[in-house]
């Protein structure tokens, strides 16, 4: 089990990276999990569906009780629109938690297709019992974390989109760790790899837009996980794992 001081002691003591080798190495790992990835983003927009029907119910509400309240132009009143965006809050809170979960455990997923290792594709296993409270409690951090830097205007929320990118791979292997220790690896790591992080995922996202539009929509949900994949070998290749021939069952959570 990896401590807070072992994690920051490698970070710290990290070797240079190539962009061009972790860029290769994302497309290599992407042709054996593109399917994983498709799955993932399909699973988060299935969760989120039922949030997005309540945050538009007092619109809906709006619309059956006073249907000219829009006509010529006219404004929703406050009465519903202060349900909305309280809505609308939660909403994206909640689609933070389901994001967080997901994409750590396709990190974990990642991690048994880059090793050869044979086992089950279990996407929920950060929404069991030992874990859920944690996940709901980082997504609530990083939510947070994004919010401040968000009303500091643009270039803060440039900054600490790669630290918040890193916590999930943080998460998928070390889950252990306090919810506040994976958010201080994230930004130590974060500050030590960012600009070639802040690259790769600019890069990846930029490439995997322009390969899935070409593949018409369906091909944006196909490509989209490549850009997630950097984060997973800046962390392979800056702290590693302790003990690749015996990776841990997905699906198994120690209670």
């Amino acid at each position: 089990m990896s401590t807070i001081a072992g994690l920051l002691n490698k970070i710290e003591n990290a070797k240079d990276l190539d962009f061009g080798d972790i860029f290769n190495k994302s497309i290599e790992l992407f042709k054996k999990v593109w399917l994983q990835g498709l799955v993932m983003l399909l699973l988060t927009f299935v969760l989120m569906i039922p949030f997005y029907i309540i945050m538009y119910l007092p619109l809906i509400a709006m619309g059956i009780l006073d249907p000219d309240a829009m006509a010529s132009g006219g404004q929703p009143e406050l009465a519903f629109l202060v349900p909305f965006y309280l809505f609308m809050l939660v909403f994206s809170f909640f689609a933070m938690v389901i994001g967080f979960a997901l994409k750590s455990a396709f990190y974990r997923i990642c991690k048994f297709k880059d090793f050869d290792q044979a086992s089950k594709d279990d996407y929920f296993y950060f929404f069991k019992k030992p874990y859920l409270a944690k996940t709901i409690k980082l997504a609530a951090m990083t939510f947070g974390i994004a919010l401040v830097a968000t009303l500091l205007c643009v270039l803060p929320i440039i900054y600490v989109m790669v630290p918040i990118a890193l916590m999930n791979v943080i998460y998928a292997f070390n889950p252990d760790l306090e919810a506040s220790d994976i958010v201080k690896v994230g930004f130590k790591l974060g500050n030590k790899k960012w600009l070639l992080t802040f690259g790769l995922m600019i890069v990846a996202g930029i490439l995997a837009q322009l390969v899935g539009m070409i593949m018409c929509f369906i091909g944006v949900l196909v490509t989209a996980s490549f850009a997630y994949l950097p984060a997973y070998f800046i962390y392979k290749e800056s702290i590693g794992f302790d003990n690749t021939d015996a990776i841990e069952e997905i699906g198994t959570p120690v209670e």
